[in-house]
């Protein structure tokens, strides 16, 4: 169905708190989790757009931004109910939102089926990231790197080192972990931090993310810890280049279940150290 259909001419709306359930409903809908929890934090820190059913019933279609001021946005979340689909919703909700961004560079993590439509939308692959899933093992120890349970006073010091490796400011995200997460981990050398990681709630796993570290070894040493405090299987999202990561995490019983494309669209890259941002705080934030 072309883009000038009547469903591609539904209205689109701001999306608040109030919506939770219907967009807990539409990712169950499509064959997602429904992730309740997610999506709290992501409709009370980004902006949520949707489309309501014509029928009356919940959402046909549904989007989540988090901005990090005008260097980047982050889209995520990007639903279509399994009865709208390939009827012109989906792009006309994304052209939406590209729209809304103006001149701010945006970026996603794409699956195969959507991949498709965001490059046509201008939006290109930069790298791609492995999403594992698992109980730890332990079977082959982490570096032996002093990891400590975040405090308070690490605050001022952790948003430091995650503008300096994502490159962009995110307090209003970082602020949220000790609230948000179960787990939040810092990495000491020297009485300087030098990584950081958390672990939250999702559905029957633990997903870690942020992961923040200045090397592999500290990497390592985070996960481990965060796994050591955890009884669930463990989720996360690791950048593909990220090799020596994934490897470890594969020897401690953390298998390989999808890979999504991470794509930008008005720049070349994202911005920020690549290689000691090891995991998003969720794919769908960025």
């Amino acid at each position: 169905m072309p883009i000038s259909s009547p469903l591609a001419q539904l209205p689109i709306r701001r999306l608040t708190s109030d919506d939770l359930l219907a967009c807990a409903d539409l990712s169950e809908n499509r064959g997602w989790y429904r992730e309740e929890y997610k999506w709290g934090l992501l409709l009370t820190a980004g902006t949520g757009y949707g489309i309501d059913d014509p029928s009356g019933s919940g959402l046909a279609a549904c989007s989540v931004v988090t901005s990090y001021g005008p260097g980047l946005a982050a889209i995520g979340m990007v639903l279509v109910a399994e009865r709208y689909a390939r009827q012109g919703v989906g792009r006309r909700l994304m052209q939406h939102v590209v729209e809304e961004a103006g001149d701010t560079p945006l970026t996603l993590y794409a699956t195969a089926n959507g991949q498709p439509l965001y490059e046509q939308l201008g939006f290109t692959e930069t790298t791609r990231a492995e999403m594992v899933r698992g109980h730890f093992t332990f079977s082959t120890p982490a570096p032996a790197i002093p990891v400590r349970p975040a405090t308070a006073d690490d605050l001022q010091a952790v948003l430091r080192l995650d503008h300096e490796i994502f490159g962009l400011d995110r307090t209003h995200m970082i602020t949220r972990l000790p609230a948000f997460a179960d787990h939040l981990r810092v990495a000491e050398e020297d009485g300087e931090i030098t990584g950081f990681a958390a672990a939250w709630p999702n559905m029957d796993t633990h997903v870690i993310g942020p992961l923040i570290a200045r090397d592999t070894p500290t990497a390592q040493a985070l996960f481990a810890s965060l796994a050591k405090a955890s009884d669930r299987p463990l989720r996360t999202d690791i950048d593909v280049r990220h090799t020596a990561l994934l490897r470890w995490a594969k020897e401690n019983g953390i298998d390989s279940i999808a890979t999504t494309s991470l794509m930008v669209r008005s720049l070349p890259d994202l911005p920020g150290d690549w290689r000691r941002r090891f995991a998003p705080l969720t794919v769908a934030a960025g």
